[in-house]
């Protein structure tokens, strides 16, 4: 299928002069010539060359390249996830530092998502994602090379900038260049992407970890964003719609601030006993700042709507579209909430190198990979139920990791509930793109497609806090707990000292890297003490893990429920024939240019 099929656009006719003018008919309805001239598709073929001879790309085809890039994007995530013992040990990083290497990235990729949808609305996806691409790529090398953790945060903010000028570029151009009945199979490709990249980011990196250092985690990049890099120049078409955008600079400033204020007051707040951050200042009037700035955005937003905001707030209208916002940040809220104390359980306490904990999770991905591409080609039809099923079992299978973790587990006692969220998993990718996106315009495609990744990426940042935060909580009162429990095994004069080095653990920055025991304990202790102190650290973070994973559960469980909002979809017999009025009224709105 060209792409002239895919967007209801007719392949041009032959010209003389060069200049190639197709009559978009994304309505299917007959129009005055006036209108005509408003739905005009323009293709300017280079050196004037006859418009016939203009290339017309596959639409899967297009489909590979950004898979590509939206490859190397989610195999950074993943390969950073497995490396954090060894970025504890190497950079001497806390664990709240570790949050902030994970989260600036993030932070700075929700941030900036749906400007970047914006700027490709402006100026192109095509010039937009191969700027990301380009940016990217060169931070993964800064961040190959920094030598201590704030520099690694710096270059993993370029790399969130990267990404986030990316990503909605992707799902604008598959809204774009697919038919919205074909659209679910689309997303099972692009969904089965994610699943490859969960099983390579796991195992590639805990290879690369084990055999060259975790600094290899970001160099692998580099091959990667150049490949995509010169596919996206050669097949990647320049699609842009006959409207001129503006960007809303306020609206920019003011969400950008906001969700900062809220994202730093997460990650912080434990380190600062959510008290005083900066003078006077406390934690809660930092998060409550970022609050009041984002309901001041949304009232601007709707006060300004016919000036285009920044999210246009019709969107919201559609109740599929809103439903799916919130399943896909419940979605991404459980991911980093669940696995970033997994990763650290199966180094720090079962004594998994990085490798062997990738193979352990990779079954889950593996499975997810296979199964989104049927499952995105159901979603056309079904993709309610379909979605449903994928959430159920996807929270069934994480609650059974949940309950078959101890402190004395073998990783076999994990693999059935990673095979099960597996099977979910590949279940919710494709009906979620499939359902956010099924009735929303051409026109507001790049922002539909910013909005809705800067929620999943919102939800990732608040997992990722919140359960960080939680995790330092209840690490600090089960370690402490496990303490006073094992030192009655202890002589007298040792106790107390040992239950003072926990203590004080936990009200620190801790670090929980491979073969710690979270706790500094005296110079010249015997190795029984060590040896006790090792078990004890196992035995608190075990029960800490659990408690904290809860939540992230919780959450999922209600975003499985809301799954049942979703509207069915209609059947086209339904759907009335717009008459030439309202094709005159939408013309050119629904008008798109292709440059080569």
């Amino acid at each position: 299928m060209s792409i002239y099929h895919s967007a209801c656009i007719r392949p041009p006719p032959r010209q003389t002069d060069g200049t190639a003018e197709v009559i978009a008919r994304g309505l299917c309805s007959t129009r005055s010539d006036a209108d005509r001239r408003r739905a005009m598709i323009t293709q300017r073929t280079p050196e004037a060359a006859p418009a016939a001879d203009a290339p017309q790309r596959n639409p899967w085809l297009i489909l590979s390249v950004l898979c590509l890039g939206f490859f190397m994007i989610l195999l950074d995530t993943t390969i950073v996830n497995i490396a954090i013992p060894d970025l504890i040990d190497d950079l001497g990083a806390t664990l709240n530092q570790i949050l902030w290497i994970l989260n600036a990235y993030i932070l700075v990729y929700a941030v900036l998502l749906i400007t970047a949808g914006r700027l490709g609305d402006i100026h192109g996806p095509k010039r937009l994602f191969m700027i990301g691409l380009a940016l990217f790529t060169v931070a993964s090398i800064a961040c190959g090379l920094a030598q201590d953790p704030a520099q690694l945060v710096v270059f993993r903010i370029a790399q969130g900038l990267g990404g986030a000028l990316l990503t909605p570029q992707t799902l604008a151009v598959i809204t774009t260049i697919f038919p919205a009945e074909r659209r679910g199979a689309a997303f099972g490709v692009w969904g089965g992407v994610a699943g490859l990249a969960t099983v390579a980011g796991p195992t590639l990196g805990g290879w690369l970890v084990s055999e060259w250092g975790w600094r290899w985690i970001f160099f692998v990049n580099v091959p990667v964003g150049v490949i995509a890099l010169g596919m996206a120049a050669v097949i990647m078409p320049d699609l842009r719609f006959n409207r001129r955008h503006r960007l809303d600079l306020p609206g920019t400033a003011l969400v950008t601030a906001g969700l900062f204020l809220i994202c730093y007051g997460l990650i912080e707040g434990e380190s600062h006993d959510w008290g005083r951050v900066w003078g006077p200042v406390t934690i809660p009037m930092v998060i409550a700042a970022g609050v009041g700035i984002l309901a001041l955005f949304v009232w601007l937003s709707h006060v300004r709507s016919d000036a285009e905001p920044l999210i246009p707030l019709r969107l919201f209208a559609d109740r599929n579209f809103s439903v799916m916002n919130g399943v896909v940040a419940a979605v991404s809220f459980g991911m980093l909430g669940l696995f970033l104390p997994l990763t650290i359980y199966l180094q720090s306490v079962l004594g998994l190198t990085a490798l062997q904990a990738g193979l352990t999770t990779a079954p889950m991905s593996l499975i997810s990979m296979f199964v989104a591409p049927v499952a995105g080609r159901a979603a056309d039809r079904h993709g309610k139920y379909v979605l449903l099923a994928g959430m159920t079992l996807w929270t069934a299978g994480l609650t059974w990791v949940v309950l078959a973790a101890q402190a004395g587990s073998d990783r076999g006692d994990l693999l059935p509930g990673l095979l099960v969220a597996g099977l979910g998993l590949g279940g919710v990718f494709a009906p979620l793109q499939t359902i956010a996106m099924r009735d929303i315009e051409p026109r507001f495609a790049g922002a539909a497609s910013g909005v809705f990744n800067t929620t999943r990426q919102l939800g990732a940042v608040i997992g990722a806090a919140a359960v960080g935060a939680l995790l330092q909580a209840r690490l600090a009162v089960d370690l402490a707990a496990q303490a006073r429990s094992n030192a009655t095994a202890l002589p007298e004069p040792f106790r107390e000292r040992f239950v003072a080095a926990f203590d004080e653990a936990g009200s620190r920055g801790m670090e929980v890297g491979a073969g710690q025991s979270g706790a500094h304990l005296p110079a010249g202790a015997p190795p029984e003490i060590a040896q006790l102190a090792l078990r004890t650290f196992h035995e608190g973070f075990t029960a800490a893990m659990k408690s904290t994973m809860v939540l992230p559960l919780i959450v999922l469980g209600v975003a499985t429920v809301s799954v049942l909002l979703v509207r069915r979809r209609r059947s086209s017999a339904a759907v009335p024939r717009p008459t030439d009025a309202t094709a005159a009224a939408v013309g050119d709105e629904q008008s798109v240019v292709v440059q080569s």
